[in-house]
């Protein structure tokens, strides 16, 4: 299994690309069961957790082509509506299969998802969802079965914000005979841009980015070709890596305007930040100051950045507190973080923070994909080597991480 091996103290200086964002392409590859027309797909990211959902759309009958980032992907026909727990141990977007292959072929078996471990993150809003829409679902042995001759529209209403639930909707009620509302819908960019493809198939939605939905289903939809939005939490988490080290550097291919929160947060520790259409300058200063915040659904600050900004306030001037109120387990890396000399305190949901004027490296374990990148923020700025294990975590959603961290001038490596 690899590790990642850092040298810590090089401030990140130079340039570096942005990928696609992994939350926005898996679902956008699930479209393509929507359809027996080609879907092709560009600016799509080279990632463990990508390479799982191809391999999941295979076994049910997608052709695939993959060339470099771009994936063009043709389910003219789906024999094997079936996602086996074999498949999707490791990812919970796998239940993102459920919804369209409900609308397209009338049923489908779906293993109940695994994931990174950081709290319960239940699929009843999915069911309950589908159910309205005149599905009959029931879960036995570990598998949601679900089967409906047609969908019907419906208005929704979810409990919480739910981002996959709200995505795995709006694709079933793009072929459901009537019009679908979803209320309390998630906002997130990802949900948007879904949305801008499933329009570009010919779907007939209005309101994405809103917390209400309106799908007019339609009898069919065709092929179209889309280019994935920017990784706006892969943006986030070099920013931060950048901040800490107390780098300079410019980051492409992204927007500052999917990320204004983490980016006022950042200028509030003390950091100079320039803008344009595609790009992002960072320039951190001698000493960050701490900055407290508190997670919450888009557009508030989203928890996948939390870590991160823990990581660069175990470092920063003056103390700082962290609310997380979307996952219950998501401190997590915070225990690792104090072995590498962090002063934390959690209570519950809330995290104290306060600066130290230096870490120092150690052997680590990474807990779950951000608790991976917070510690791979920290070990840029730790005194020595810091060895992060179960790295495994870092490649379900980080592409070439080690990579472009080495284009940066970090002293990072891979070892077995």
């Amino acid at each position: 299994m690899d590790k990642l091996l850092i040298e810590g103290g090089t401030a990140l200086r130079g340039e570096v690309a942005i990928s696609g964002a992994k939350n926005a392409a898996l679902p956008l590859l699930c479209a393509a069961l929507l359809t027996s027309e080609p879907l092709t797909l560009n600016n799509v990211p080279d990632l463990n957790d990508i390479g799982t959902m191809l391999k999941l759309l295979a076994q049910m009958g997608v052709k695939i082509a993959r060339d470099g980032s771009s994936v063009r992907l043709e389910a003219l026909v789906i024999d094997n509506p079936v996602a086996a727990y074999e498949m999707v141990k490791t990812m919970r977007a796998s239940i993102l299969v459920l919804g369209p292959l409900v609308a397209r072929v009338g049923e489908a078996r779906v293993s109940l998802p695994g994931g990174c471990a950081i709290g319960a993150r239940p699929v009843d809003l999915h069911i309950k969802g589908l159910q309205a829409m005149g599905t009959e679902v029931s879960v036995e042995h570990g598998y949601v079965h679900a089967k409906s001759p047609k969908l019907k529209g419906a208005k929704l209403f979810t409990d919480i914000v739910t981002v996959t639930g709200t995505e795995n909707l709006m694709m079933a009620a793009c072929l459901a005979a009537g019009e679908t509302v979803i209320e309390n819908a998630a906002r997130e960019p990802e949900v948007v841009d879904l949305a801008n493809c499933l329009v570009a198939m010919g779907a007939q939605i209005s309101g994405a980015g809103t917390d209400v939905i309106r799908i007019h289903g339609v009898a069919r939809l065709h092929g179209a070709t889309h280019r994935i939005m920017p990784d706006r939490i892969e943006t986030g988490t070099y920013l931060c890596a950048a901040a800490a080290t107390g780098g300079d550097i410019r980051l492409t291919g992204t927007s500052a305007s999917y990320l204004d929160l983490v980016v006022d947060k950042l200028m509030d520790a003390g950091c100079e930040i320039e803008s344009s259409r595609d790009a992002i300058r960072l320039k951190a200063p001698p000493r960050l100051t701490a900055v407290s915040l508190r997670t919450a659904p888009y557009p508030a600050f989203p928890t996948d950045m939390q870590a991160q900004f823990m990581a660069i306030n175990t470092i920063a001037n003056g103390t700082a507190v962290i609310r997380e109120t979307i996952f219950e387990n998501r401190f997590m890396h915070a225990v690792e973080l104090i072995r590498l000399g962090a002063d934390i305190k959690i209570d519950g949901n809330t995290a104290v923070v306060r600066g130290s004027d230096r870490l120092q490296g150690a052997t680590v374990m990474a807990t779950d994909l951000r608790a991976s990148a917070s510690l791979v923020v920290a070990g840029l700025v730790a005194q020595g080597e810091t060895l992060i294990d179960r790295i495994y975590h870092l490649d379900r959603g980080y592409e070439h991480l080690d990579q472009k961290l080495t284009a940066l001038g970090a002293r990072v490596r891979r070892v077995r």
